[in-house]
């Protein structure tokens, strides 16, 4: 299980500010908690600017199957956008990433730990539920999940050949995020360290 909940109105907004938007739905784990409302409000107010190119409402985006048939269907409208903002948990917004790898995917929800059952997916992808998310400062690839240290700021060194040196059979997380951010000429984003976590968004949700 798992709690989504939004990013701050300004961070979204300045996601998807000057650029043509898709906008991905996903209300597979809305049993547990999915902030319908306060997502429809912000959805209308996007879509007034008019850079929205379409905006799609499914269940389980975290199954490629599924997701590749529902996005298949909005084809014309996804190769119009310039980004594709996911409000979705973490595996939601990697198996989008990983799906459409030409296009910058944005997570517009950070995922909150519920003990439990976590999606159907049948891929690697994995959150780890914790808090505020960085898959917008990693073109879509958790440094969490990714790299075996779950280091933040970068690979430790001590790859090797492209493989993690705590797992040879492991791709080495931080090198599949630097090809992704210079496939999407994104690079910059390395020059400033990540961000410190806010750890209060666990405990807000908690309460």
């Amino acid at each position: 299980m798992l709690i989504t909940q939004l990013k701050a109105k300004e961070t979204i907004v300045s996601l998807a500010a000057g650029k043509k938007v898709f906008i991905i739905n996903c209300q597979g784990c809305k049993e547990v908690h999915f902030p319908e409302a306060e997502v429809k409000e912000l959805q209308k107010e996007l879509a007034s600017s008019g850079n929205v190119t379409g905006i799609i409402t499914t269940d389980y985006i975290c199954n490629p199957e599924n997701m590749k048939l529902r996005l298949d269907a909005h084809k014309s409208e996804i190769e119009a956008a310039e980004a594709v903002l996911v409000f979705s948990c973490g595996v939601g917004v990697q198996t989008v990433a990983g799906y459409l790898e030409d296009k910058k995917v944005y997570a517009a929800c950070d995922t909150c730990p519920l003990p439990g059952f976590q999606g159907v997916t049948p891929l690697e992808y994995k959150c780890d539920q914790c808090g505020e998310c960085y898959l917008n400062l990693t073109g879509g690839i958790c440094p969490i999940t990714a790299c075996s240290k779950s280091l933040v700021n970068g690979q430790c060194g001590g790859s090797k050949d492209g493989k993690c040196e705590v797992d040879s059979n492991m791709e080495c997380g931080w090198e599949r995020i630097y090809r992704r951010l210079a496939q999407l000429g994104r690079l910059d984003v390395l020059k400033c360290p990540t961000q410190v976590r806010n750890f209060a968004t666990d405990d807000e949700v908690s309460k």
